[in-house]
């Protein structure tokens, strides 16, 4: 994408001479604070918003994947809701193997029956992973997603797109939202998102460090005591 711009109803500037582009398959993190554009920019890859300005050009198939599972999870069962994110053209025993398929690649193999409220709040994230797969996506579009689980589930879903984003054999790219600077450390690349834009990919570390230098960093080269 080049020189994106989006505007709400208000007037308000959400993007503004934001260009990024990803060259490969892999996890890539922005990180910015709220009201940088981040989630409206995913929205507008998705193709939830129409962009105002500017141009998009990518070969891959968008699939956005919530803060919060509950609001993109909609049958009662997670073999019933996989049903839904299926391509229409395959046929009911094609769709059986694409369900267990989906469900053992996150981890919830068996699960076809399970009643999606009797889910831990990490397994619903890897439900709503699994059906952003199933759907053919080759471009995951996720915004803060371990943002509402505890410290385990989260470190299970880092580690489950860090899986997915290094399978060879079916390449895919992940765009990561988050303001958890921890996470900065696994991922490809990080980009920094201020007003509405933007920055270059740097090694996500080294964004981390300069975002937040360790507690207890000497300035000016201070002595020790």
């Amino acid at each position: 994408m080049s020189q994106l711009r989006f505007c709400w109803p208000n007037g308000r500037t959400a993007l503004e001479h934001c260009t990024l582009e990803v060259s490969r398959p892999g996890l890539w993190m922005l990180v910015g604070g709220n009201g940088s554009g981040k989630s409206t920019l995913l929205r507008v890859l998705a193709g939830l918003l129409a962009p105002s300005g500017g141009s998009i050009a990518c070969s891959s198939t968008p699939a956005l994947v919530f803060q919060n599972p509950d609001h993109q999870l909609l049958l009662p069962s997670c073999g019933s809701d996989l049903q839904l994110s299926l391509p229409p053209e395959l046929d009911e025993r094609q769709r059986r193997h694409a369900v267990q398929q989906a469900l053992a690649l996150v981890g919830l193999a068996g699960l076809e029956q399970r009643p999606i409220h009797t889910l831990s709040g990490g397994q619903k994230q890897r439900l709503a992973i699994a059906g952003a797969v199933a759907s053919g996506a080759s471009l995951l579009l996720l915004d803060e997603p371990t943002a509402l689980l505890d410290p385990s589930s989260q470190e299970e879903i880092l580690a489950l797109l860090r899986r997915l984003t290094s399978d060879t054999t079916r390449p895919l790219t992940a765009l990561w939202v988050t303001h958890r600077l921890e996470e900065l450390e696994h991922c490809d690349g990080a980009a920094l998102m201020q007003h509405g834009s933007v920055g270059p990919w740097q090694h996500g570390g080294s964004l981390r460090r300069r975002l937040a230098p360790p507690r207890g960093a000497l300035q000016g080269g201070g002595a020790k005591r």
